[in-house]
């Protein structure tokens, strides 16, 4: 039996970010916020193999971001949270400030920004 507790305020925002921190991730996320789907309605919309699909909602779920839903012999993905899709929403049209002609000094070596 699983038992859900609730994360504190540093490990959530920390596994968001880690969610949030691969392209396809996000757009799963963002596919999520308009519906629950299944995976291969999910694989097909994004373009991507099932098999790569796959490993991005296990990070998801691993996350605490995304839920399965059983019906019937098929599994059904959705926002762990509705107001996770209000973050997401927030997030997305938040203005960064970012200076154009710099990147963080790390950038190359760890592969951000």
């Amino acid at each position: 039996m699983c038992v859900l507790t609730v994360a504190p305020d540093i490990e959530v925002l920390a596994r968001f970010g880690r969610a949030l921190a691969d392209p396809i991730r996000c757009r799963i996320l963002l596919a999520l916020r308009d519906a629950p789907a299944y995976p291969a309605h999910l694989a097909d919309t994004l373009g991507i193999s099932r098999t790569r699909l796959s490993n991005h909602l296990a990070c998801l779920r691993d996350c605490g971001l995304v839920v399965t839903v059983p019906d019937g012999r098929r599994t059904r993905y959705e926002l762990a949270d509705e107001r996770l899709g209000h973050a997401l929403d927030d997030l997305r049209t938040a203005v960064v400030a970012v200076e154009t002609d710099r990147t963080c000094p790390d950038a190359g070596e760890k592969g951000c920004c």
